[in-house]
């Protein structure tokens, strides 16, 4: 299983509405030459405001509703709460996946709220808080399938993946026979009309989709061994700010908010 743990650390949450794929490493997470020095939480507190680094096009975690509405999603909730706990208001700067990580370096904003997994990559260029979505790979099949319980069932059969994705990859590793497709919906589609046996994603993608379309006809069959953390991101060296973004997450947990987001969004808890 160590070909499942590696693609796991870099595959996201995925795909999911993953589409956005930002637990994925851009090429180039560093953009600046020159980072902004670290975040003073006591400017943050001074100001009264935590601005936030966030896609606005990622959903269920950051996106308009509607297109054209107000912005929202798991991720800005978390954040808008934790600035809350904070004492302070949340202020977001919508960015591109691409350019998100240069924009924290050159100091446009103070921390990233948009599914950034942690990895030893970024543990070596940011700081991140404890994590708040914690999500693992999973195998989909029709609700019927008795033939797969595991990856080690695939060798053989068919899976729908999209050729671009770490999900494809680890299908075919698993030697499963690849049919592609542009992404999850055709996949359900596959699966449903029969002509597919399976399809790999991240589990939040299926959890995203069942809390939205309540469909009877596909399951969970198995899941990776382990897990995608994400998490706030923030300049190197801003261990204060950090830390009263772990204490307010901390009572955010104690007290069911990150639970009640997360049954909101997914339909469980995902924040642990």
């Amino acid at each position: 299983m160590n070909l499942r743990l590696s693609i796991l650390g870099t595959a996201a949450a995925l795909t999911l509405a993953l589409a956005g794929c930002s637990s994925s490493a851009p090429a180039g997470d560093g953009g600046s030459s020159e980072p902004a020095p670290a975040t003073s939480l006591q400017e943050i507190q001074d100001s009264g405001v935590l601005t936030v680094g966030t896609e606005g096009t990622y959903k269920p975690f950051s996106y308009h509703e509607g297109g054209s509405g107000e912005l929202t999603g798991y991720d800005v909730e978390v954040i808008t709460a934790v600035a809350e706990k904070m004492g302070v208001e949340a202020e977001f700067e919508e960015t591109q996946w691409d350019a998100i990580f240069a924009g924290l370096e050159a100091g446009r904003f103070d921390v990233i709220a948009n599914q950034v997994s942690i990895t030893d990559e970024r543990k070596e260029a940011y700081d991140f808080s404890a994590p708040y979505t914690v999500s693992s790979g999973v195998i989909v099949t029709s609700a019927d399938n008795d033939d797969i319980s595991s990856f080690e069932d695939l060798e053989g059969k068919t899976t729908a993946q999209s050729l671009t994705s770490n999900w494809n990859a680890l299908a075919t590793e698993s030697g499963a026979n690849v049919e592609p497709v542009e992404g999850w919906a055709q996949s359900v589609t596959l699966l449903e009309q029969g002509r597919v046996d399976a399809t790999i994603n991240d589990e939040l993608t299926y959890l995203d989709y069942q809390n939205t379309d309540k469909n009877d006809a596909i399951k969970i069959a198995a899941t990776t061994d382990e897990t995608s953390q994400s998490a706030v991101a923030v300049r190197k060296g801003s261990t204060e700010l950090v830390d009263a973004i772990d204490t307010a997450l901390g009572e955010l947990r104690a007290d069911g908010t990150l639970a009640e987001i997360s049954e909101k969004y997914f339909g469980t808890d995902v924040s642990e």
